[in-house]
């Protein structure tokens, strides 16, 4: 009977230690999904703010170099439509290369944010 009681009480706290150990497994596992959404969070809200301060940059260099090619050809029209040719080549050039220069670069950094994570046993 000794035994059977000493069983009994063995496998009560084993199961309660495996219970703690799958909860904890569970905690550190959301952990570590909050930290990667939160590190693509963070680079996507760092993204945006660098391409609206780039897109203010190529607002400006775009009026300055009409108004320079305004003077240079003596019409505001041939000046500024030069302009808008370069900058529709470039939203071409973008289009075409979309994939090499958007796309692939942003699933890589999204699979090395997932996989390079150190695991902590």
């Amino acid at each position: 009977m000794n035994d059977h009681g000493n069983l009994k009480d063995f496998m009560e706290e084993t199961r309660t230690l495996v219970k703690d150990w799958v909860e904890t497994t569970v905690n550190i596992q959301k952990l570590k999904l909050v930290k990667i959404g939160s590190k693509i969070a963070g680079n996507l809200v760092w993204m945006i703010i660098l391409l609206f301060l780039f897109s203010l940059f190529i607002i400006f260099l775009g009026v300055t170099a009409g108004y320079w090619l305004s003077e240079l050809t003596g019409s505001y029209v041939k000046g500024f439509g030069i302009v808008t040719g370069i900058i529709l080549l470039k939203i071409i050039l973008l289009f075409l290369f979309r994939k090499k220069l958007f796309i692939e670069p942003v699933m890589r950094k999204m699979i090395r944010a997932v996989i390079d994570e150190p695991d902590t046993k």
